[in-house]
């Protein structure tokens, strides 16, 4: 649930940083507001920093050079055997992205 509405709220953050920045330096270059507009956007960019790194939970898939090396040679002679180039490779593709959902 927290990986849905914490980079909503730093978007709104955002925005209204950028908007109150801009409305600062128009009403009179104000700087103690435009310092703290900035920092809630420092903050709000960390949090989402932070989420991105703490929340991601899928590993990444080690390529293993052996196992591609073997699947080559079984498609090699699958179409050593007759069968047509395009057509294996495309049931190889298929077979992948079914593995991975």
């Amino acid at each position: 649930m927290a990986r849905r509405w914490i980079p909503r709220a730093c978007a709104v953050v955002f925005v209204a940083g950028i908007a109150g920045i801009i409305v600062a330096s128009i009403d009179g270059n104000n700087a103690g507001f435009v310092l703290v507009c900035g920092l809630a956007m420092v903050i709000a960019a960390v949090a989402l920093l932070t989420l991105a790194a703490v929340a991601h939970t899928d590993r990444l898939d080690a390529f293993d050079e052996a196992a591609a090396e073997q699947l080559e040679q079984q498609v090699a002679a699958l179409v050593a055997a007759g069968a047509p180039d395009q057509q294996v490779r495309a049931l190889v593709r298929d077979a992948m992205r079914l593995g991975r959902r």
